[in-house]
This record gives structure tokens, sequence and C-alpha cells, in this order.
């Protein structure tokens, strides 16, 4: 395959003679003048390494190298000076070039490096393959030693640091990789299945942090401190997802990420709202039945009483303070409420609700532009790294790092690739969700879910007359019989969640202390 190189320099036509000589060996080449035209490029298309000039009219390489490596961090980046200046050097080497060169340049000193950089890209995914094959069964003895629930979080922690690591890695060993996460999910699917009920029941110390416990547990202790507290809740963010946010944020903050698991199902209506009372979704059904309608799933209707549900919890565990609240779900909002962050610390504690990834994940399952933008895990990640980038978000979060406060970031679910369909059969009634369904002598194959045949067991809402659940296990998704192929075809490799596994139940819960 050639190798794709893209040369950013505002005399380019002088470089003629330079790109000539490059793709005689082989190389293509698409030059620019400038620094706004590659950033165009580098969206819409993928390059080996880029040869980046410092000097540039307008936006100049330093500013161009920033702006690259939040579109693609791990892109090659050679700068060309002119300048020897130490400081100059010290700022592309801040700005993580993979190399820098001195004008004049000779067409042979460009192979070479262009061989040395890609190489050296080479030798590492050789070496993070080798080193996986070499944990490969670590894991699937971790995996068959009846790991516990604090196990089974160091289990999905290297498996998703190889996920990332070996994104460029040959096909066959991605497959390896995915089989393992696989087979892990089975056994993590059962462990739940024979676990969740006891932990329902169990003492605080006997079971992992749930939904419901992380105000309690983890707000109200920050909030006897001075300083203000904020919880940034992010809807259906997974691991993989928030280790890229947290290696924006690094710079910024000094990050401590722990993770607590999900309650069943592991959708919003049931864990969102679990997080803002401090209650199971059978207690809130039981004592605010006016807050929680149950006559659809649609979140606007499930999840608009978080305010009130946050408020009631703090009146009810006696926290002389009111909190503050804000749900996002539109771009103008974000914006409004970043450009007034600082009014914020003002208040002992503020909240705030992001629903752009859970709408990412919808969206795809709708949007065969974005299925093509993100057919898979990787690509899907690389899509929220670039929202995030750009969000109102890590603007709030940027203008909180140079004031003294605490932050806590976090999800009420992750999200499962859907691979895997299952029939299932119940009365007109049933809910429609993919992942988890209630609703009146539901069946579906019993290895693909877990059944709860009385919900109050699981501190599940009754809701109107006797329903039981179906909870899918693994990457299963529902479908029924009519119009079968239908939504086979529109849902099948689309992520989803509701269900039992490691993404959508292992969360991450990271508390942030700013640098300054």
């Amino acid at each position: 395959m050639s190798i794709s190189i893209l040369w950013v320099d505002d005399e380019i036509d002088q470089l003629k003679p330079h790109m000539i000589f490059l793709e005689n060996k082989g190389y293509q080449v698409t030059p620019v003048t400038n620094g706004e035209d590659a950033l165009t490029l580098v969206k819409r298309n993928a390059y080996d390494i880029i040869f980046l000039d410092e000097q540039m009219p307008g936006m100049d390489g330093l500013t161009t190298l920033g702006e690259l490596k939040t579109i693609q961090p791990g892109i090659p980046v050679v700068m060309i000076t002119k300048s020897e200046e130490e400081e100059i050097m010290e700022d592309a080497i801040g700005g993580k070039i993979s190399d820098y060169l001195i004008k004049p340049v000779n067409p042979s000193q460009i192979v070479l490096t262009v061989k040395r950089i890609l190489d050296r890209r080479r030798i590492q995914n050789e070496k993070s393959a080798q080193s996986y094959l070499r944990s490969f069964n670590e894991i699937t003895m971790m995996i068959n030693e009846q790991p516990d629930w604090n196990e089974w979080v160091d289990i999905y922690k290297k498996l998703t640091g190889w996920q990332m690591d070996l994104k460029s890695s040959e096909e066959g060993l991605l497959q390896v990789l995915q089989d393992q996460i696989q087979s892990a999910n089975v056994a993590f699917g059962k462990y739940i299945e024979e676990e969740y009920y006891d932990w329902l029941r169990s003492s605080r110390e006997d079971r992992p942090m749930l939904s419901p416990d992380i105000i309690e547990e983890v707000i109200f202790p920050e909030i006897k401190e001075e300083k203000s507290t904020f919880l940034f809740v992010i809807d259906c963010l997974r691991y993989d997802q928030w280790l890229v946010f947290e290696k924006m944020l690094q710079p910024y903050f000094q990050i401590d990420t722990r993770f607590y698991y999900s309650i069943l199902p592991t959708a919003t209506p049931y864990s969102r709202n679990a997080i803002f009372s401090g209650l199971y979704p059978a207690q809130i059904e039981r004592h605010y039945p006016e807050l929680w309608s149950f006559g659809d799933e649609n979140e606007t209707s499930l999840n608009k009483h978080e305010a009130e549900l946050l408020t009631d919890q703090f009146k009810r565990k006696k926290v002389d303070i009111s909190p503050k609240y804000e749900k996002i779900l539109q771009t103008g909002d974000g914006k409004k409420i970043a450009d007034r962050i600082i009014n914020y610390t003002q208040s002992k504690f503020s909240a705030f609700v992001f629903n752009f990834v859970d709408t990412l994940v919808h969206s795809r399952s709708d949007s065969n532009v974005l299925k093509e933008i993100a057919p898979d895990v990787t690509a899907f990640r690389e899509l929220t790294r670039t929202w995030f980038a750009h969000s109102s978000l890590f603007q709030m979060l940027q203008t909180l790092s140079k004031q003294d406060v605490s932050i806590i970031i976090t999800t009420d679910h992750g999200s499962v690739r859907s691979l895997r369909d299952t029939k299932v059969l119940g009365d007109r009634d049933t809910s429609t969700s993919l992942r988890y369904k209630y609703g009146r002598h539901l069946r579906c194959d019993p290895g693909a879910a877990i059944f709860i045949e009385k919900p109050e067991d699981y501190f599940l809402p009754k809701r109107k007359g006797n329903v039981n659940y179906i909870i899918a296990k693994e990457d299963y998704f529902f479908i029924y019989p009519t119009n079968y192929n239908k939504f086979q075809q529109k849902y099948r490799d689309s992520f989803q969640h509701g269900g039992a596994s490691m993404e959508e139940m292992i969360l991450p819960l990271a508390h942030l202390k700013p640098k300054s």
C-alpha cells in the first residue's frame, strides 16, 4: 500500500522537485499552502504522515499543529522550520511532533524521515501485538477463575486497554481480541445473572457501588469541603471513550478514575433517575408516582424530573444545600452555560447532564452516513473524541481548571455494539427497547437474556399490571417476528444499551482536581 503524505507549506510550488522525487519512490503526496486547507483535508482523508511548515502567513505551523492533533491525535507530524531557536523547538515538541527538520531540506532527508517514523510505528505495533498475545492467557485465566465484581473491573480495564493499543494492528489479531471480549461478556452475563439479585440485598461492603449510591458516597463528602463541587453526567459514555477524554484533560487536571456498576436495565430512565434520586426504580415508583409516568420509553418524559429527585435526595439525607441542575440537550444550551460557568462556582453543588453521546448512539442506528463514518468501535470512539474536543463541556472544564473547585465526571450507563439478534415474543403492549423489554409473558432464547419474573425482586417498577422483564446479555438485541428481516438489517451492528455487558455496566467515575 502506498504511503500518503500531506505537505503543508506556503511556498509549496518551490518544493515541486521534492514531490516528484517522492512520487517516483512510490509515495502519494498531497500539497496545500495553508493550515486551514490542511485541517479540512485531515477531517476528510487519512494520511500516514504530515510535513508542516512552521512559518506560514495566517494560521502558522504551531497553531495548525495544535488543531491537527485535536482532529487526529496519533498522526505523525514533522515540523519544517527555518529557525533553530530553542523556544520554537520546545513549542513544537510540546505540541507532540514526531520530528523536525531545518530548511533547506533535500528529498533524501524526507524519505529517511518517513521511513524512520513509520518503521517506529510498525515496531510499536508489533511489540503491542506480542505483549497482548503474552497477556491473552493471563486474561483468559482471570475470566475462568470466577472473578468477583472488583476483578471484573480489572478484566474490563485490561481488555479496553488492549482495544485501544491494538486499534491499528492486523485484522487477525483484532479478531482474536474481539473474540476474547465476547468470551468475557459471556462469562460476565452469567456472573451478573447469578450475583445481581444478591447485590440488591447486600450491605455496601459486600457489593460494588451502584447507581443510587453515587450522590451519597461521592458527592456528599466533597461538598463538606469549602470549595464548590461540580457533577457532570455524560449520558451513555463507555470507558474507552472516557480514556480519550481523560487524555485531553490531563494537561489541566489531576485525575483519579475509579468505577461503579450501573443498575439494570442499563438505560437512562432507570440508571440516571437512580443516580439523582438515590433510589431504585421501584422506590421511585412508590414514593414519587407523579414523577415517573410509564407511558413509553421516551427519555424526555421519563427523565424530566431529575432536578426534583436530586433536590429531594438532599432533603431526605438532611444535607442543607440547594443543588443546581442543568440538562444540556442542544449545542446552543451548552454554549450559554459555558459562557457563564464561573457563576456556578458561587453555588455549593451543581449538576450537569450532557446528552450528546446518547444522541449519537441513537442517531447512528438510523443514519447510514454515521454508520459509514463510524463503522466500528474505534471509529465511534474517534467520533466522540471529535465532539468532545469542540464541545461546550470541554470549554466548561477548561474554564473550571483555573478555579479552586472539585469536579466529578461520570455516566449513567454505557453501550455495546450489538451484533446478534434474538427473537422475542410478547403481547402488543411490550416495550420497544432493543436491549431490555418489559411486558406480559415475554419469551426469547434463554441463553440470550436474564429473565426477571417478579420485578419487585429486582427493585424494578411493576408498572400497570403483571409484567416481567428480560435483559439482554452479551451483544444480543431483541426483535419481534413481525418484519423480522427489516429490523434485523436496521439494528444489527448498532450501539445499544439496557443490557448486561461490561461496556454497559462497568462505568468510570472520575475525580478531577485542577492543576493550577
